[in-house]
């Protein structure tokens, strides 16, 4: 049985290297774009790419909604993205030698979703995230007996106090921390890991007092221990060997080494939020928190600007449609807060003529 098909190969090796080296695509969305043409080829049994034409993109979107996905339907944005991702291979195919006398660019157009299942599949969904009592509280459960437990809590006090990515969060060296100025330098160069690689500055916002306690402590005692400015400032725990010289066990102490990947930081706040009795919210909820609590500070559009650039957007657009769609509860809240009478507000002379009415009635009363 034939498990490969050489032409197709070699053609694909030269799109992903185009991929990466033409449009500076990163290894994960050419893995990601990898994997949709190979379900493409799981379709068609690895006939030549060559063979592309309108009918069998028709076939290959009925055959891609019934396929499964861990015994579950695709999702309309999965289905979608595979879609734009073939869109994406089929294009480029159709100026290579061999294939543009094959494949037309209006035939590449049939393997587009329908308007409506597109608009379903990029719909934005309001995220649940937690309230500033929920992290407060979560952070002051953490009896700090060893320096695990003192890092964990200051790291969920600065996920919220600094908004960060988990990506950003487990990447970020000490030295990119100032915390005299409450200034965080996410700064790729240093090995900061960050959307798009984009340079950002952010100011910490000091949403409760306690929270930003519990950080300093932990910088503090990090510097005693000696750590450097490239040293990371949420180590890993240190792994000890156990008794029987093979397995490790989890220390009470930290090491000076970066964490690979961001699946622990998720574990340590389920399991933070289990010891307290709490529900579990990931990491990046406490970003829409932190917008949410920043967003109604604001007074002015230039705030409302600074904000957005705190976050690492360079748009307010792009802060208000990813971070300002509210969730039931919170939009039930502003709704409900908000006056529809259209009646005029009193305005400070009016207080103040209702003050002065007071003073000069209850003097009145008191000469009588």
């Amino acid at each position: 049985m034939t498990t490969v098909n050489i032409k197709n190969e070699m053609v694909k090796r030269k799109f992903f290297k185009w991929l990466k080296e033409a449009h500076g695509r990163c290894n994960a969305t050419v893995n990601s774009i990898e994997k949709a043409i190979l379900i493409y080829e799981d379709f068609t049994g690895l006939a030549d790419f060559a063979t592309f034409n309108s009918d069998k993109a028709v076939e290959f979107k009925e055959w891609l909604k019934k396929r499964k996905n861990k015994n579950n339907p695709l999702t309309l944005t999965t289905y979608c993205t595979y879609l734009r991702y073939m869109r994406t291979f089929f294009l480029w195919l159709a100026w290579q030698p061999g294939y543009k006398s094959k494949i037309t660019v209006d035939t590449v157009d049939y393997l587009k979703p329908l308007e409506k299942e597109k608009r379903i599949a990029t719909q934005y969904i309001p995220r649940n995230f937690p309230l500033q009592e929920y992290v407060i509280k979560l952070a002051g459960s953490i009896n700090a007996r060893t320096e695990i437990d003192k890092r964990d809590r200051a790291m969920i006090s600065f996920t919220l106090l600094s908004g960060m990515r988990d990506k950003s969060i487990v990447t970020l060296p000490l030295g990119c921390f100032d915390e005299n100025d409450l200034a965080i330098d996410q700064n790729p160069k240093l090995g900061v890991q960050t959307k798009f690689s984009k340079h950002v500055l952010t100011i910490l916002p000091v949403f409760d007092d306690k929270l930003l306690g519990y950080l300093i402590e932990w910088v503090k005692l990090l510097k005693s221990k000696g750590y450097g400015s490239q040293d990371p400032l949420f180590p890993r725990a240190k792994a000890d060997k156990g008794m029987d010289d093979l397995s490790f066990e989890t220390a009470s102490e930290v090491e000076p080494f970066f964490w690979q990947g961001t699946g622990r930081i998720r574990e340590i706040f389920k399991k933070r939020s289990q010891e307290a009795g709490l529900p579990y919210y990931p990491p990046h909820t406490f970003r829409h928190l932190a917008f949410d609590l920043a967003f109604r500070s604001c007074k002015n559009g230039e705030e409302m600007k600074a904000i957005s650039q705190n976050f690492g957007h360079e748009h307010i657009a792009t802060m208000l449609s990813s971070y300002a769609n509210y969730p039931t509860q919170r939009l039930s809240e502003i709704i409900k807060s908000m006056d529809f009478s259209g009646k005029p507000k009193e305005t400070l002379v009016d207080q103040v003529k209702e003050l002065i009415k007071k003073i000069e009635k209850r003097d009145n009363a008191c000469m009588d």
